[in-house]
């Protein structure tokens, strides 16, 4: 399967200012399948190391982290001739062992011509657990998340789509009602699918949405029991699982702003704040701040106390509260209350694969409500998103009167359009936006 983190390693690869390259992010994101493939299409040969199963690796590592040093011995452990930059070294699940997160930095400095990628899906956790001495300023880094709506449209032989897509997004045109209402259809299958390629690739092989969400219930128990693997305390993994067992819960209130309560009657930011962070760490989450000021940058007038929360996939949002695939294919009255926050959560996503870091923007008394802001060709532009066709929306006309954007988006199932400085984009295209 396709994926566009194949891109960004192409030019990793040809860049003169190239060092080793950590690639992190969620268990089953698909970390070692894109690096290995990159590995057969771009080099001679892969030396690749994996250190929750080879647990000798270690060893090698806490013995000597120099590149002239481990080079021969990782050679004879591989069976691989490594060859400057026609071999690509690879250390999966680095997380694993300190050592080899430090010897990245001696790659960098004394053996730069040596081609150097380490994944690690619990890389931030490990990091913040055990203090490593991280390599800072010596390494490349890249987060992947699960296939975003474009990458599922390739999967599912839908190229020509994904192309009159993008043509009409370039030129603001509308799509042919036929095309409008497939592409619709494939958006509401990417919500009960998600993006994580081992559900993807079942789908594309069976069209079966049982043993797809087999798939996605065991990555969800995999999370779970990565929570009691990498978590010191009882009462920790249990206040860790109780948060990532709310998010859908916080999705489908009104005010989408993440409420302790709803947690645990009665908690607060002390208790669960360190759960939030694991949950980020770990990239099983992603949060959005409010910005308290429309302002550049808009890094600095966050207010870290005010956020929202969003899963990292689609797919596994439904999984987890056992939302069935034919009622988010018609959208039944009974999604009434979620509808909208499964609609935030999937373009929250499509931004992050993007390389956007949003906010939203909510006014002072709390009664209008913008749900991103999002930088472009250097403007600030708020993005207000709709789950249907019903586009009325008081306070992204609000936001328009108090701060002049140069233009907004609204997103929905609506068709392209641009009207009174709005620019209509449907869901299905929201990949096309870019910073």
């Amino acid at each position: 399967m396709y994926r566009k983190v194949f891109d960004y390693l192409r030019k990793w690869k040809t860049d003169v200012y190239r060092k080793p390259l950590i690639i992190q992010g969620a268990r089953q994101v698909g970390k070692t399948y894109a690096i290995l493939q990159f590995a057969k299409e771009e080099y001679d040969n892969v030396a690749y190391f994996n250190f929750q199963t080879t647990t000798a690796l270690n060893e090698t590592f806490a013995e000597d982290i120099t590149p002239s040093y481990l080079l021969p011995i990782l050679s004879h452990i591989s069976g691989q001739t490594i060859t400057k930059s026609r071999t690509l070294i690879v250390f999966d699940e680095i997380q694993l062992c300190e050592r080899a997160v430090t010897s990245l930095k001696y790659f960098c400095e004394e053996a730069p011509e040596y081609h150097v990628i380490a994944a690690g899906s619990l890389l931030g956790v490990a990091v913040n657990r055990n203090r490593f001495s991280f390599p800072v300023g010596k390494v490349d880094r890249y987060t992947m998340y699960p296939m975003d709506f474009e990458e599922f449209l390739l999967a599912m032989g839908e190229r020509a789509l994904a192309e009159r897509i993008r043509a009409c997004f370039r030129e603001n045109a509308s799509m042919p009602s036929a095309l409008h209402i497939a592409a619709v259809k494939l958006y509401r299958q990417y919500l009960a699918i998600g993006g994580m390629p081992e559900a993807v690739a079942r789908f594309a092989d069976t069209e079966d949405y049982i043993q797809v969400r087999h798939v996605q219930s065991t990555i969800l128990m995999d999370y779970l029991d990565d929570m009691s693997k990498y978590q010191g305390s009882a009462n920790e993994i249990k206040k860790t699982r109780l948060t990532f067992s709310t998010v859908s819960v916080q999705l489908s209130k009104k005010n989408k702003r993440f409420q302790y309560k709803i947690i645990k009657s009665g908690a607060r930011a002390a208790e669960y704040e360190n759960a939030i962070e694991w949950l980020v760490c770990a990239n099983l989450i992603s949060r959005v701040y409010r910005a308290e000021q429309i302002e550049k940058p808009l890094e600095n007038y966050k207010d870290i106390d005010d956020f929202k929360i969003y899963l990292s996939d689609m797919g596994l949002l439904c999984a987890q509260k056992d939302i069935r695939p034919q009622d988010v294919f018609f959208m039944e009255t009974e999604l009434a209350d979620f509808k909208g926050g499964m609609a935030e959560n999937y373009v929250l996503l499509q931004f992050l694969c993007s390389g956007f870091k949003p906010f939203f923007w909510r006014n002072d008394k709390g009664t209008k409500e913008v749900d991103f802001i999002i930088g472009i060709d250097g403007k600030t532009i708020p993005v207000e998103v709709k789950s249907g066709e019903n586009v009325g929306s008081d306070s992204l006309h609000e936001y328009i009167r108090l701060f002049h954007p140069a233009y907004a988006i609204r997103i929905s199932e609506r068709n392209f359009g641009f009207e009174n400085g709005i620019r209509a984009v449907p869901l299905y295209a929201v990949f096309c936006i870019c910073p």
